[in-house]
Parts: C-alpha cells; sequence; structure tokens
C-alpha cells in the first residue's frame, strides 16, 4: 500500500469487478451523438468529462500525458530489471505481459519478502489495474510493457496525468 499511496493509486484498490449491464450500455450507445460527442437524454444534453473520471478515481489529471513510448531497445531487460522475473516465452517480439503470467508470479508475497520484492510486486499490481482496469479493452487479458517502463521510477509516477 506504501508504493500504491506513493505513486497515486492508493484509491484504484477500491475499484471493484462489475458486471456489464449491456441493455444500459445499448441504449447510451443509441443516445450518443457523435458530431456533439454528447449522450442526448430525455433529461438534456450529457457529457462524460475528464474530470468526471478522475473524481470518482481519485486519479491525477493535471500531470504529463502519457501518449505512449517510442521504442525502447530491450523489453526483456526492462521487464527483468522491474519485476525480477521474464516470462518463459519472452522472444524477440515480447512486448506484453498476460495477466495470468502477472497473477501467478505476484499474488502472493512471502511473509519474508525483500522491498524490492515488494516494489516487483507492487509494479505488477499497477500494471494490472493500468490496464485490466483503468484502459480495459476487450481482449483485456495483456498489458504493455510501455507501461512498465513509467514505474521505473515511483517518485516520477505521480506527475503522470
Amino acid at each position: 500500500m506504501s508504493y500504491l499511496e506513493l505513486v497515486g493509486f492508493e484509491s484504484t484498490t477500491l475499484i471493484q469487478t462489475f458486471d456489464l449491464r449491456y441493455d444500459l450500455i445499448s441504449v447510451l450507445v443509441e443516445r450518443w451523438h457523435l458530431e456533439t460527442r454528447t449522450f442526448h437524454l430525455l433529461c438534456g444534453e450529457c457529457i462524460v468529462a475528464l474530470e468526471d473520471v478522475a473524481l470518482q478515481l481519485g486519479l491525477p489529471i493535471d500531470g504529463s500525458a502519457v501518449r505512449g513510448i517510442g521504442t525502447i531497445a530491450e523489453l526483456p531487460a526492462l521487464c527483468y530489471s522491474l519485476l525480477g522475473i521474464l516470462p518463459n516465452d519472452a522472444k524477440s517480439k515480447f512486448t506484453g505481459l498476460t495477466f495470468s503470467w502477472l497473477k501467478a508470479n505476484f499474488e502472493h508475497l512471502s511473509i519474508n519478502a525483500t522491498e524490492k520484492e515488494v516494489m516487483y510486486a507492487a509494479r505488477a499490481y499497477i500494471m494490472h489495474i493500468i490496464r485490466g482496469v483503468l484502459m480495459s479493452d476487450v481482449n483485456k487479458n495483456r498489458v504493455h510493457l510501455m507501461y512498465l517502463s513509467l514505474l521505473a521510477d515511483f517518485q516520477n509516477v505521480r506527475s503522470y496525468s
């Protein structure tokens, strides 16, 4: 928790998984107007702003934008240095980690875990939150290593939006 607090992710631990209500999503899709980027409801127009999301999730939005990383030369080396372990299938086109691998390797910490092992587990947990909760998609099973590179320095993470 201390590392999650340091990077500003402590509120994300409260986010629970939920079942999607496809009937409600369909209604919202039907009421979405692409031209104005708003929902047209019976009570008027409605838009979900970045500030709304920030207030609900408790995450900062006034820092540097995360737009992706150009090229990271040695992704396996980055992974090993920041997580302390590599997937068995790390090949030349190694760009991401599966959630099953993250869970298998970081779900449980030993009672005698070193500070470095706690940092590895915190990074793995944040990677899962980033791709599995905050920016999920249909796949929801892989997280790109570009996010891991942003977690190299815990002191700097809070500066991102």
